[in-house]
């Protein structure tokens, strides 16, 4: 590895390690940054993985508001941040699927 990317994956292990940068691992041996967003106004983003092409692509919504009310409610356990990952086909993968039969 050359000189000036292993400065670049340095640099962006440091900034997860200061959570400026939130670090993704969808287990398929490739680690992915974006910016670490703890605002509590801010939408929860999850992340929907392409089992076919490997495309990840974000869906912004707050699926689980509703789930981490119950969980304050029954358990006391005030939640702060939560992670949901999707594994299925995308749309292009689907109809390339469905062109090939």
């Amino acid at each position: 590895m050359n000189t000036r990317l292993a400065t670049v994956y340095r640099s962006l292990e440091l900034m997860a390690e200061l959570k400026i940068l939130q670090r993704n691992d969808f287990g398929d041996g490739c680690r992915r940054y974006e910016l670490n967003v703890n605002d509590c106004e801010e939408h929860h983003h999850h992340h929907l993985i392409c089992l076919e092409c490997g495309q990840v692509e974000e869906f912004v919504d707050d699926l689980l508001d509703d789930l981490e009310a119950d969980i304050l409610a029954k358990k006391g356990f005030q939640v702060t941040n939560h992670q949901v990952t999707f594994y299925g086909y995308c749309r292009a993968c689907q109809e390339k699927k469905s062109a090939q039969k």
